[in-house]
C-alpha cells in the first residue's frame, strides 16, 4: 500500500459523508481508514488511526469546523487537511487556509477535482519520494514501428502481475491504435464511449465499460469506426484520465505519432513519458527534434524517459554511445532486440508476461517496471547482458536438439 494516501473523513451531514465515502471506496488510489459524524470526536480518530490526509466537511457547521482546524494543526501536524464546502466564500476560504488546510474544493466535488488535490497532499505527506496516488505513464515512439504500442501494453500487464496494483492500458492512437490486438481483445465499448459519457459515470460502471485481460489489465480501446474520432474532445479527454487516475493505481497511455492536441493533453497528464527509438538516424533525429520542442515545456521534459529498442538488432545500428551523444541526454533503458519472440506473442494475442515469461526481452520490461516505480535494483544493461546470455543460451540448446 505504499502508493495508497490514508483518509479519514468527517462530516455529520449522513447523506453528503455517504456519497464521499462511496466515491472513496471507489478509487484506488486511497484507502479509507476512518469515517466519523462528529467535530469534536474527529481529532480522536485521527490519533488512533493516524491517516495521511483528513477531509473535513465545513456545511454542517462551518464554525465548529473551523476550529477543528485549528485543533487538527496543533494536535495532529502531520495529517493533512483537504476542506469541502457548498459555499465558496472567499472569506471561509481563507480562514480555512490560514486555520491549515491545504486544500478546498467546493461540492458537489468533481472526482478530477478531487484526485488533483489528493496527488497535491500526496506529494506533501510522502517521506519516501515514492510516487503517491495514481501513476500515469504515457509511451510515444518518435516513428511508426518502434514498438510503443509493443512496449505499452506488455508494460501494464507487467505491472498487473504485480500484488497491489491495478492497472488500465488506454489506446489514444485514434486512427490505427492497435492495443486491443495485443490482447486479442474484442472491446464493447472504447475511448468514445466514455469520453461521450464521463459526467454519468460512477467507478464501478466505468470498470464494466473497460475489456479485462486475463493477466489483469484493463483495456480502453481507441474507437472503432474513423469517423468517431472527431467525437473525442480535449476536454473529454482530460476527464477520462482523471477518472481513470481515480480508479487504478496505474495508467499507461499509448499515444499517437501524430503529437496531436489530445496526445498532448496525454503527455501533460504523465507522471513520467517513455519516448521509444531505435539506434537509425531518421530514429534518433526525431528524438532531438521531440526534445527541442518540448524544451518550450519544462514540465514535460523533466518527465521524458529514453528507451532505446531492439538493442542488438544488427551490426550496422549506430552505438548507444553515438547515440548518446546525438540526442544530448542519458539513455534511460535499453530493451534487446527479440524478433522472434515478439512477433509470437503479437500473433497470438498474448502478452510476454504469459506467453514468454523467461525471455530476456520479458525480464527487461520487468525490470523497468520495477525501475519506474522506483523498486529497481539492476540497470538495463545489467539485464540486456543476461538477455545476451539466456539468448545465446537457447540458441546452443537448439541446436542440440
Amino acid at each position: 500500500m505504499s502508493n495508497v494516501l490514508r483518509l479519514a473523513v468527517v462530516d455529520p451531514h449522513d447523506s453528503s459523508r455517504e456519497f464521499l465515502k462511496s466515491m472513496l471506496l471507489g478509487m484506488d488510489i486511497v484507502w479509507l481508514e476512518a469515517e466519523c459524524s462528529r467535530y469534536e470526536f474527529f481529532t480522536d480518530v485521527v490519533n488512533q488511526t493516524s491517516p495521511e490526509v483528513g477531509i473535513v466537511a465545513l456545511d454542517s457547521d462551518p464554525e465548529k469546523g473551523l476550529a477543528l482546524l485549528e485543533d487538527l494543526r496543533n494536535e495532529a501536524p502531520n495529517c493533512q487537511i483537504l476542506v469541502t464546502s457548498s459555499n465558496n466564500d472567499s472569506q471561509l476560504i481563507l480562514r480555512a487556509m490560514r486555520a491549515g488546510a491545504k486544500e478546498f474544493l467546493t461540492l458537489p466535488l468533481e472526482v478530477e477535482d478531487l484526485v488533483s488535490s489528493l496527488e497535491r497532499i500526496g506529494s506533501l505527506s510522502s517521506t519516501e519520494g515514492k510516487t503517491r496516488g495514481s501513476s500515469v505513464i504515457a509511451v510515444a515512439g518518435v516513428t511508426g514501428g518502434v514498438g510503443s504500442t509493443s512496449l505499452a501494453v506488455n508494460l501494464g500487464c507487467v505491472l498487473a502481475n504485480q500484488p497491489g496494483n491495478s492497472v488500465v492500458v488506454m489506446d489514444i492512437d485514434l486512427a490505427l491504435g492497435d492495443a486491443d490486438v495485443y490482447l486479442d481483445a474484442i472491446p464493447d465499448y472504447t475511448l468514445v464511449d466514455v469520453s461521450q459519457n464521463v459526467s454519468r459515470l460512477d467507478f464501478a460502471l466505468l470498470k464494466r465499460s473497460l475489456t479485462k485481460h486475463s493477466s489483469g489489465v484493463y483495456l480502453l480501446p481507441r474507437p472503432i469506426q474513423l469517423q468517431e474520432c472527431q467525437d473525442i474532445q480535449e476536454e473529454g479527454l482530460r476527464r477520462v484520465i482523471g477518472l481513470l487516475k481515480a480508479s487504478f493505481s496505474h495508467l499507461v497511455i499509448d499515444v499517437s505519432k501524430s503529437f496531436s492536441p489530445l496526445d498532448m493533453v496525454a503527455l501533460r497528464s504523465a507522471s513520467q513519458i517513455l519516448l521509444v527509438t531505435q539506434l537509425d538516424l531518421p530514429c534518433l533525429r526525431n528524438v532531438v527534434r521531440l526534445l527541442m520542442s518540448f524544451d518550450e515545456e519544462p514540465e514535460l521534459k523533466e518527465k521524458i524517459r529514453v528507451v532505446m529498442n531492439r538493442v542488438g538488432l544488427n551490426s550496422g545500428q549506430i552505438s548507444l554511445k553515438k547515440a548518446q551523444e546525438t540526442i544530448g541526454r542519458e539513455i534511460y533503458w535499453q530493451l534487446p532486440n527479440d524478433y522472434r519472440t515478439m512477433v509470437e506473442v503479437r500473433n497470438n494475442g498474448v502478452p510476454l508476461i504469459e506467453q514468454a515469461p523467461k525471455a530476456g526481452i520479458t525480464q527487461s520490461v520487468i525490470a523497468l517496471a520495477d525501475a519506474l516505480m522506483g523498486n529497481g535494483e539492476q540497470t538495463s544493461q545489467e539485464i540486456g547482458t543476461k538477455a545476451n546470455w539466456f539468448n545465446f543460451w537457447g540458441k546452443k540448446k537448439e541446436q542440440v536438439t
